[in-house]
C-alpha cells in the first residue's frame, strides 16, 4: 500500500483551494418545466414522492414514478412539501442534505432540526449521538468506550450547540462547546467553547470557527481555528474538507483533511485523510479516516 507523501504547503493550498471553491462555486442547476412535485411523509416513516391526482378531505391520490397510482389516508400522513424546481437536477430530484449540520466531525453554523438526529462512529471506538431538541439547539453525548479493555478509564462528554440562521438558506452562526471528562479520575475535566461561521446552503458551504481549549481547570491562551468547506457533487455524494490550525507553543500544528461522503439509504459513509503538518515543508503522510453516521427522528427519509 502506498502511503500519501506530500509536503505542509501544498497540502495547505488543496485545502485552502476547495474551501474557496464551496465558498463561491455557483450551482449548475436549471429549474425544469414539469408537473408540479410532492413529498409526502407517512407517520409510519415512509416517504413518497409524485404528483397529486386527486385529494380530498379523506386521501390523497398520488401518481408516483416508481409504485403509479397509489392512495393515502389523511390520517397517516405526517406532512406534504412540494418540490422545488431547483431540487430537479438532469432529471433527478434532489432532497435535502441528511446530514448538513457537520463535515467529518466539527459541526458548522447549521442545526438540527426539532426531533432530528444521528448517531455517528469513527473507526468502531469513537462514538457520538446528537438530536434537535428545538429548530435552534441540540444536544449531543460521545464516549470513547476504553472500558472495554482491561477495564481502562473511559471518557464521556456532552456536546451542546445553539444555531441562528441569519440569511435564509445563505448564512448562518451558530456557538456551542465540547464539555468532557474521564470517568473515576479526578480533575480531568476537558473541552473546548466555540463559535462559528457559515456560508453558504446546507449543500455547499465554507466556515470558519474559533475555539478555546481547556483541560484541568486551564484555559488555552490561544484559540483553535477551524477552516471548513462541503460540496454537494451529485444526489448523495458531496466533497468534504475539515481543518485545524492549532497552537503549539510559538509555533502552529495544523490538522488537515480532504475526503467525502456517501449517503446510502440515509446512511452516510464518510471518508478521507487525516494529514498532521508542521510549520515549514516537512515531509508528512495521510492518516484514513472511516466514518458512519445513521439518522434518526424527524430527518429526511427515503423516497419511493
Amino acid at each position: 500500500m502506498k502511503i500519501l507523501m506530500l509536503t505542509g504547503r501544498s497540502a495547505a493550498l488543496l485545502c485552502l483551494l476547495f474551501i474557496c471553491l464551496c465558498a463561491t462555486v455557483q450551482a449548475q442547476q436549471t429549474p425544469q418545466d414539469t408537473t408540479t412535485l410532492y413529498r409526502v411523509q407517512t407517520l409510519d416513516g415512509n416517504e413518497y414522492v409524485g404528483a397529486i391526482l386527486e385529494q380530498n378531505e379523506e386521501f390523497i391520490l398520488l401518481r408516483t414514478r416508481n409504485l403509479g397510482e397509489i392512495t393515502i389516508a389523511r390520517k397517516d400522513i405526517r406532512s406534504i412539501t412540494p418540490i422545488r424546481p431547483t431540487q430537479v437536477v438532469s432529471g433527478e430530484i434532489w432532497f435535502e442534505n441528511p446530514q448538513s449540520t457537520r463535515y467529518f466531525w466539527s459541526p458548522n453554523g447549521y442545526g438540527l432540526k426539532r426531533g432530528e438526529g444521528y448517531y455517528q462512529n469513527v473507526w468502531i471506538l469513537f462514538n457520538q449521538a446528537s438530536i434537535g431538541i428545538t429548530d435552534n439547539i441540540s444536544m449531543g453525548v460521545g464516549t470513547v468506550p476504553l472500558f472495554l479493555f482491561a477495564g481502562t478509564s473511559s471518557p464521556v462528554w456532552i456536546t451542546p450547540k445553539v444555531s441562528v440562521p441569519v440569511s435564509g438558506d445563505k448564512v448562518a452562526l451558530g456557538a456551542g462547546a465540547l464539555l468532557g471528562t474521564v470517568l473515576g479520575e479526578e480533575g480531568t475535566g476537558f473541552g473546548i467553547l466555540y463559535g462559528i461561521g457559515t456560508v453558504g446552503s446546507r449543500d455547499k458551504n465554507a466556515s470558519v470557527g474559533v475555539g478555546y481549549a481547556f483541560a484541568g481547570g486551564e484555559m488555552a491562551n490561544s484559540p483553535v481555528i477551524t477552516l471548513s468547506g462541503m460540496l454537494r457533487v451529485g444526489k448523495g455524494g458531496y466533497l468534504l474538507t475539515e481543518n485545524y490550525i492549532i497552537p503549539a507553543g510559538e509555533e502552529r500544528f495544523a490538522l488537515l483533511m480532504l475526503g467525502g461522503r456517501s449517503i446510502i439509504k440515509k446512511i452516510g459513509l464518510d471518508y478521507g485523510l487525516l494529514i498532521p503538518a508542521f510549520s515549514g515543508d516537512q515531509v508528512f503522510f495521510g492518516l484514513p479516516w472511516l466514518g458512519l453516521t445513521v439518522p434518526f427522528g424527524a430527518g429526511p427519509a427515503q423516497p419511493r
